[in-house]
């Protein structure tokens, strides 16, 4: 059962395993640097679907699939499987998972989905609730520009703050028992805002809620960045990421030499069209999914913070001169379990 640590944070005492885990992604994703850790990369953004909202909905599905087959699952085995996407009223998941016949615990936490979705289904195997769960986010490029900002036609420049949605979708199976990686604990963060309007600015807008969420584990666990071998945001980019480090030292707190972003990693530094980095639920999945599990299942990476961080925005809100509220949520992923 999960143990309670101070406010913020849950101790899963059972420390639920990782047992497969899957990354998709489409043309630009396949031509960056973590190509080779992909699962399967197209290079037909529609993914053979005549509308950018099912071939988002294709990139959910194949992605489960995958990670169902490489853990030699089916969705029968499965309880249930924790999904969520940017678009209203988290349409890709729900058009993507619908012919599983899954129990399905549809989540939005904008950009910070995937570590939801993590944390809650820890909660769910930890206390004994289901053996078998899934986890799935995803985003894409075209899907979210039409959403909340303007169709492709409309040709927008884009600004330096901007970030790059990623066309990506991230699975992973979690089981009660198994050979790792484990999720030990989690941390669900609060909602912070400290008044920013840009919608061009997500990192902006998401830095303080990362950095609430990541002294509020170190708080509760007594632990510091040195304790883990990385600390993973989901996509602040270069301009989120800096910002934090300045409120991370504001309280007295160094994490740059432990830290690097997904909206960082996916892309490379020196792509022009991707401005402060890449964004969106299939970012910090994908290169979960792909990458970072990779790295865990090779023992180059052994304990990590990933934290996953969101813009809880909507096209209304901007429109109606709303600030953008953030929020970032925590696991603690690690090889070792608790004893």
């Amino acid at each position: 059962m999960p143990t309670r640590l101070g406010k913020y944070t849950l101790r899963l005492d059972n420390s639920p395993n990782i047992a497969s885990f899957a990354a998709v992604g489409g043309k630009k994703e396949g031509e960056g640097p973590l190509a080779d850790f992909f699962d399967i990369l197209c290079d037909d953004t529609s993914f053979g679907e005549q509308t950018w909202e099912k071939a988002e909905s294709r990139l959910q599905k194949d992605a489960v699939n995958k990670a169902l087959d490489k853990a030699g699952l089916s969705p029968s085995d499965i309880q249930y499987i924790f999904a969520g996407d940017l678009l209203n009223q988290c349409t890709s998941s729900t058009y993507g998972l619908r012919d599983m016949g899954i129990p399905f615990v549809g989540l939005y936490g904008a950009c910070s989905t995937m570590a939801e979705s993590l944390a809650v289904s820890g909660i769910f195997v930890d206390a004994g609730a289901a053996d078998k769960t899934v986890c799935v986010t995803s985003s894409h490029f075209c899907s979210a520009e039409r959403q909340f900002r303007f169709p492709l036609e409309y040709g927008g420049q884009r600004t330096p703050t901007s970030q790059w949605t990623v066309t990506a979708a991230g699975g992973l199976v979690m089981t009660k028992d198994g050979e790792g990686p484990y999720v030990r604990q989690a941390t669900i963060g609060t909602i912070e805002d400290l008044g920013i309007k840009d919608a061009n600015n997500m990192g902006a807008a998401m830095a303080p809620a990362a950095a609430a969420t990541l002294q509020h584990f170190f708080e509760d666990t007594g632990t510091t960045p040195e304790s883990f071998d990385l600390i993973v945001t989901g996509d602040l980019g270069q301009v989120g990421s800096e910002l934090l480090y300045d409120l991370m030292r504001h309280d007295g707190v160094e994490i740059q030499k432990r830290h690097t972003d997904c909206g960082l990693l996916i892309y490379p530094p020196d792509d022009k069209d991707v401005k402060a980095g890449a964004s969106g639920c299939g970012c910090s999945a994908s290169v979960l999914c792909s990458y970072l599990l990779n790295k865990m299942g090779n023992r180059e990476l052994n304990d990590i913070l990933f934290m996953a961080t969101g813009a809880l925005m909507s096209t209304t809100s901007v429109q109606q001169g709303e600030s953008i509220p953030g929020v970032a949520h925590l696991v603690h992923l690690s090889n070792t379990k608790w004893q």
